[in-house]
């Protein structure tokens, strides 16, 4: 398995752990409240990598450590929207389409932000994926509510924070990189929460329980895979790839919450899937397309 096929597979992966962290946040935040759960999940998530990687932060220059911390406050930004957006919305599928527009918006920015031209491929690809989203979006009854306006800030914070994590993962260590942008994330949450949050006084197993899963599998594991991923590809290439999150999320939602996923909905998927295959299609189909 080369360098690509193997980060490809690891960003699949990657999209599966992102779409069980839907699951685990919202039943989370029934009881914690979602910044300060966002505090505690990205904090004790950095500081499981920490004994793995505290070499290297004690290594990196002032610098370093500003760029990697820069990149950790666009990803803060996101996610404490994302949360937001969760708590205040009825269709977690619906959300994790909007979402999945910030994967759309991020080969443009990369080519604004470090000229980063995107590959022809990508814009034969691209109108598959807008039109999968459109039919989902018709087939959940869009209107631009007011989680729908969060969800959408929420994706243009997370395309730039991408664009910024492919700059940087190759000068940085991954796992330095991400724990340092896990901390930051986590920082971000606790004083959000200190201003604007009560917290409930008594907290039960089960809601440990969904906060420990968010911890290590759909923050640690899952932010680590990704800049471990993207280390060896196009940020086109992961972009591209990271759009499969929405359609396990909607799958999971299905057998979770008994979401309804309806006839334009299954043809919205199948146009994302289809612009998957196209971009990561055979030599044969990149030559006619005179790539």
């Amino acid at each position: 398995m080369t360098n690509n096929h193997r980060a490809d597979f690891i960003l699949v992966i990657t999209t599966v752990l992102a779409s069980a962290g839907w699951i685990f946040s919202r039943e989370a935040i029934q009881v914690l409240p979602s910044s300060g759960f966002i505090g505690l999940r990205f904090i004790l998530a950095s500081l499981l990598l920490l004994p793995f990687c505290y070499r290297g932060l004690l290594s990196i220059d002032r610098k370093t450590l500003f760029e990697a911390s820069s990149v950790g406050c666009f990803l803060g930004a996101a996610i404490l929207l994302w949360i937001y957006a969760i708590a205040h919305s009825d269709s977690l599928g619906e959300g994790a389409f909007i979402m999945s527009l910030s994967m759309l918006f991020v080969p443009i920015i990369a080519w604004l932000f470090f000229k980063n031209r995107p590959p022809r491929v990508f814009w034969f690809s691209l109108p598959f994926a807008i039109i999968g989203l459109m039919f989902l979006s018709q087939g959940s009854s869009w209107s631009l509510s007011g989680s729908q306006i969060w969800f959408v800030l929420s994706a243009l914070m997370l395309a730039i924070q991408f664009n910024l994590n492919s700059h940087f993962s190759q000068k940085i260590p991954t796992l330095v990189l991400t724990c340092i942008q896990l901390f930051v994330t986590g920082i971000l949450g606790v004083i959000v929460s200190l201003f604007t949050e009560t917290w409930p006084e008594i907290i039960g197993m089960k809601t440990w329980g969904w906060l420990a899963m968010s911890v290590l599998i759909a923050t640690s594991l899952r932010f680590a895979l990704q800049t471990a991923g993207q280390k060896n590809t196009t940020t086109a290439n992961a972009a591209i790839i990271m759009i499969l999150e929405p359609v396990w999320t909607v799958i999971l939602s299905m057998v979770w919450y008994d979401e309804v996923l309806g006839f334009t909905q299954v043809i919205g998927c199948g146009f994302i899937i289809f612009s998957l295959l196209i971009y990561r299609g055979s030599e044969k189909i990149r030559s006619l397309i005179k790539l």
